[in-house]
């Protein structure tokens, strides 16, 4: 047993110090980015910021949302070929902006060679909670092996020596966050973690010096977190709780109190695995919760506010694109970031 005593920061623990522009307007910032890819040859224009594949935001009226505003959807892994099949032919346009999610198992890889005989898009998500095993290695080696031309975020981890390991082993993005996530319990259920933003700037760090890029995958609760991720050396952001409870997300409208809610769990509660598996395995625990989201209406909305809120962050530090963001910015360790006197009273527009 070792103890590292050096600070690791979350969101809440810093704030962006503002810094003189030549900007006049919110309106002058692109959020679009350009990537070029480790191993794969496609060139990807738009705007770095994905739904999560949960099935309440990995949908396909999710995708549709985001795909309007040149933003991409990672659909969730129980999407059946049937429904890719019949999307398609509805909304061929949306597909480029959309990652087919896998898991590790070698039925896995063979519906993946099978779906993607129809499926026409370029990205995989191999999505696990825990990177850390040498099988998810091995799985990803193979992976690559199988699509060589596919764009492959793998996940997930929060330690650079990892992050490399997954980059030299296939990955072109390694996607970053073990515990962060507001529907999951894994840090309590097991006391396994990592601070977000240190996550993502030591992972950022480490896989930009092998030319792979990194994913921000969880801890995002509101517009300016989305902005501190990116500043702190992310590529793309990955958002759920954020996205949550729109009209395009899976589930009912649920009534409580006489308002409305959409339900919203996360992929390792014991609702998913029930949903998907039938129940909880008996040599695992549930590692996420079933929470009720107050529903939020259009997805459009929170979207334009996300867009509105990294543009405006921008132009707080003087960077016209998105990609200048994390050279100018200055991290500033706080104890407190929200004035909250009213925040009980609150009505409408969220803080």
């Amino acid at each position: 047993m070792r103890i590292e005593t050096d600070i690791k920061l979350d969101f809440k623990d810093v704030l962006i110090r503002p810094k003189r522009s030549t900007l006049n307007s919110r309106s002058e910032v692109s959020v679009l980015r350009q990537y070029k890819f480790k191993y794969s040859p496609l060139v990807w224009e738009g705007v770095p910021v994905i739904a999560a594949n949960m099935d309440h935001t990995g949908t396909f009226d999710v995708a549709k949302v985001m795909a309007s505003h040149q933003l991409m959807t990672a659909m969730h892994k129980f999407v059946t070929l049937n429904d890719w099949v019949n999307y398609q032919k509805t909304s061929p346009e949306t597909l480029p902006h959309c990652f087919v999610s896998i898991g590790t198992s070698q039925e896995d890889l063979t519906a993946a060679k099978e779906a993607f005989k129809v499926i026409n898009s370029a990205f995989i998500c191999l999505d696990v909670a825990n990177g850390y095993t040498q099988h998810f290695v091995s799985f990803l080696r193979q992976l690559r092996d199988t699509f060589p031309d596919k764009v492959i975020m793998a996940g997930n981890v929060v330690t650079g020596e990892m992050a490399e390991e997954l980059l030299i082993s296939g990955a072109d993005i390694v996607k970053i966050g073990i515990g962060p996530g507001s529907v999951c319990t894994t840090r309590y259920k097991t006391g396994v973690g990592y601070p977000q933003l240190s996550a993502i700037i030591e992972c950022a760090d480490a896989a930009h010096g092998l030319k792979g890029l990194v994913c921000a995958d969880g801890g995002c609760t509101c517009p300016g977190d989305v902005a501190k991720a990116f500043a702190a050396g992310a590529d793309f952001v990955m958002l759920g709780g954020m996205l949550a409870g729109h009209d395009e997300c899976g589930g009912e409208v649920i009534e409580k109190g006489g308002k409305p809610f959409k339900a919203f769990y996360g992929m390792s509660s014991k609702q998913a695995m029930t949903t998907y598996y039938g129940s909880v395995a008996d040599y695992r625990a549930s590692e996420g919760r079933l929470v009720h989201v107050p529903y939020r209406g259009a997805l459009e909305n929170t979207v334009l506010d996300i867009l509105g809120g990294l543009r405006s962050a921008c132009t707080y530090v003087g960077a016209k694109q998105l990609k200048e963001l994390t050279k100018r910015t200055t991290f500033v360790r706080v104890s407190q970031q929200l004035n909250e006197v009213y925040s009980h009273y609150q009505v409408g527009e969220e803080k």
